[in-house]
This record gives structure tokens, sequence and C-alpha cells, in this order.
């Protein structure tokens, strides 16, 4: 049993920047434009990585600019208390401290303490310049993680951003090339119809 040969279409990578007497100008304006688009979008895919980068880490170092930690000391024990079942946090109970600021004024609040810990105990807590408690800020290799997670997850939006842009021009350009094959075989389809009716 003879097997048929497949009928199925060879893709021929690069055809656009080799020498062949059918390509024509559109398709080597088509492929300078695709190959600035794709450097286009790998940069700026690093670009914006890095921006955001830079900005994730300057918001965290601003944030640790603004707060500072204080020696305070529980005014209700946490012993009776059981940490949230909800999956959320780091298993810490709310209870109130009290601590005296740099000017002598004694203030309290609530704040976020291991459980279990008697009244009286002493636990740093993080205020803000106005005296208020503030989450801990995020620092060290923390903060450098969140900053270059932060680049990797924007980077790909802005390169897909710039991709779309270079998909809308590669379709304006297919249509075109259409318009231009449609336009010349006008011109040539009567003279194949001349040669064909010639012949015999």
């Amino acid at each position: 049993m003879t097997r048929t040969p497949s009928t199925a279409v060879t893709r021929v990578w690069l055809w656009r920047w080799r020498r062949n007497p059918l390509k024509r100008h559109s398709d080597v304006v088509e492929a300078w434009i695709l190959l600035a688009g794709w450097l286009l979008v790998l940069a700026a895919g690093i670009v914006a990585g890095l921006a955001a980068a830079h900005t994730s880490a300057s918001a965290f170092a601003a944030r640790q600019a603004r707060s500072q930690p204080v020696s305070a000391v529980l005014t209700d024990g946490t012993a009776g208390m059981a940490a949230a079942a909800n999956g959320y946090g780091d298993g810490r109970v709310w209870a109130t401290v009290r601590w005296t600021d740099a000017d002598g004024s004694v203030r309290t609040d609530r704040a976020e303490v291991v459980p279990g810990a008697p009244a009286g105990s002493r636990v740093t807590v993080w205020t803000d310049r106005a005296g208020r408690v503030v989450p801990a800020p995020v620092t060290g290799t923390a903060a450098d993680v969140q900053a270059a997670l932060t680049g990797v997850l924007v980077a790909p939006g802005a390169g897909a951003l710039v991709w779309g842009g270079l998909r809308l021009v590669r379709v304006r350009l297919i249509r075109r090339r259409m318009a231009e094959w449609d336009e010349e075989w006008r011109r040539t389809g009567p003279r194949w119809g001349n040669l064909s009716g010639g012949v015999g």
C-alpha cells in the first residue's frame, strides 16, 4: 500500500529576510517592523519591571522611615486568648499595650501580639509619627523579595500591552498587502485569460 504524500503546508522560517523574487517592499517593511516590535516588547517588559521593583522598594523604605519601633507593656494578658483560626495572619492576637513617647507622654493602643503572654510583658510595637500603632514595615530580604516579585508580575503585562499594539500594526500591514495583491491580480488576471484562450 503506497502512502500518499502529505499536503500540509511547510512553514518557511525567516522568509522575509531571504532573497525571493516574489518578496515585495511591504514584506521587507513588515519584517523590520516585527523585529523592532519584538525588541520593543522585550525592552518595555524589562523597563517596566525594573521601574515597578524600584517603586515598590522605595515605598517600603518610605514606610519604614515613617514608623519606629517602641517598647511597650501589655496591660492585659493574652493567656486565655486563641489565635483566629481563619487561615489568615501569623497567629497573633489583639491586646492593649502601653508605652511612653520620647516626650514623656504615656500612650495606650491595641496591637497584635503573640498569644499566651502575661500582663506586664514587654513587646515591641511600631508607631507612626502621630503615635498610633501601625503594622510592622517590610524590611530586609522580605522587602527585596516582594519588590522583585512586583517587577516580575508587572513586566509581562507591559510586554503584552506593547505586543497588542504590534498585532494591530501587523493586521493593518496584512490588509494592505492583500489589497496590493488584489490590485495586481485585477491588472494581471485578464492577461492570463488571454494567454489561456490563445493556447490550443
